[in-house]
């Protein structure tokens, strides 16, 4: 099925092609940009060149920083493709000399972590990039797949298993869940582990762990700190590191100074149900779990973040608390606009709470269910 899907970033990244830009995709490691790239290339109708940054003679070959040594390797190409492009050292001036010099040339560069190639390309490509983020599989490019008898059957196998490409191609559950396990295992944290020096991917892994139990609560940095026995700084950057890895992300407390609001703590999410499940080795059925609130949340909130980006719109999320305990799950903040959010996964009703009804009768309220959620997330 996933060869059927085209994913929402191709349109956009094709319009770009000619544009003399440095078009920046970013995701997990097995999130489909090959596979985009690919698709891309065959549609773009331009002389291309593609580099694998994993590969040594790739980086030696791009090593000498001159503009004679560039055109020998561009040849007639006016797409340069690079692959894993983080992987090799001083990325980013090698684009800046690269996009400066050829005023026709296009590069997409692809990483899994933001780490080296954000660090380096921040400043020099300052107005010369555009940077995407490429999700799993969402929703909304589901939804020209499926009808909507197909997407209710498969909603249950989506908040357990998530939908990392590579799952569309297995047929039994059990097969889904080794393929997660693998996934976080072998691949999930290797980009931390090379660049950061961490030797033992074990208290991450129990970080992540502690993250996944928690995913719609509020995290105590204190509390994981003395649970792990590392300091709360460790914790500070393990969780920095982890989100620029693309696993997990941060949601802040909402408040207008009100003195009644909370907004000094912060909330954790994954992009990814399979992932949070393999991560916590739960691949139950959810009339087996107590967690289907959490992973009712946690998927909604995904894939409201994936339909936003991809529509080029730049939300920001919150979450709303205030100290007598009256809360709502989203405030997403839009060109001016507020929505605020709760997520049911049974039937339950909730009225907005009254402080932030009097307090912001702008915002609208709902509550997402399974009866609504598709409005929500496509």
């Amino acid at each position: 099925m996933e060869s059927q899907i085209v994913r929402a970033l191709k349109p956009i990244i094709l319009n770009k092609i000619g544009k003399n830009k440095v078009i920046l995709i970013f995701g997990t490691r097995r999130v489909g940009k090959t596979w985009l790239v690919e698709s891309i290339t065959k549609d773009a109708n331009i002389n291309y060149l593609s580099l694998n940054g994993e590969d040594q003679d790739v980086q030696v070959l791009l090593s000498t920083r001159t503009a004679a040594n560039y055109k020998r390797v561009l040849g007639d190409a006016k797409l340069l493709i690079i692959d894993e492009a983080q992987v090799i050292p001083e990325i980013g001036k090698i684009l800046k000399l690269l996009i400066d010099t050829f005023k026709d040339l296009t590069i997409i560069a692809s990483g899994s972590s933001t780490f080296d190639l954000s660090n380096q390309t921040g400043e020099p490509l300052s107005g010369r990039s555009l940077t995407y983020h490429l999700y799993p599989i969402a929703q909304v490019e589901l939804d020209k797949q499926e009808n909507g008898l197909q997407t209710t059957q498969n909603l249950e196998e989506r908040l357990i298993f998530g939908s990392y490409p590579e799952l569309f191609h297995l047929n039994s559950l059990a097969e889904k869940a080794q393929y997660l396990t693998e996934l976080v295992k072998s691949y999930l944290l290797k980009d931390i582990l090379m660049y950061e020096n961490i030797q033992n991917s074990a208290k991450l892994l129990e970080l992540l762990k502690l993250i996944a139990y928690q995913v719609g609560s509020e995290v105590s940095i204190d509390e994981i700190s003395r649970n792990l026995g590392i300091s709360k700084n460790t914790v500070d950057r393990y969780l920095d590191l982890l989100s620029k890895v693309f696993i997990i992300y941060k949601i802040g407390g909402y408040s207008n100074n009100l003195r009644k609001e909370v907004t000094k703590s912060s909330k954790w999410y994954f992009y990814d149900n399979g992932i949070r499940n393999a991560i916590v080795n739960d691949f139950r059925l959810l009339a087996l779990r107590n967690d289907q609130g959490i992973l009712w949340e946690n998927y909604c909130f995904s894939e409201r973040i994936k339909k936003m980006e991809y529509e080029q719109q730049s939300a920001t999320y919150f979450f709303w608390r205030t100290y007598d305990q009256q809360e709502i799950d989203l405030i997403e903040i839009n060109n001016g606009e507020m929505l605020a959010a709760d997520f049911k996964w049974g039937n339950q009703k909730k009225k907005i709470p009254g402080f932030f009804a009097k307090n912001y009768p702008q915002a609208s309220f709902s509550v997402i269910n399974k009866e609504n959620y598709l409005d929500f997330i496509l």
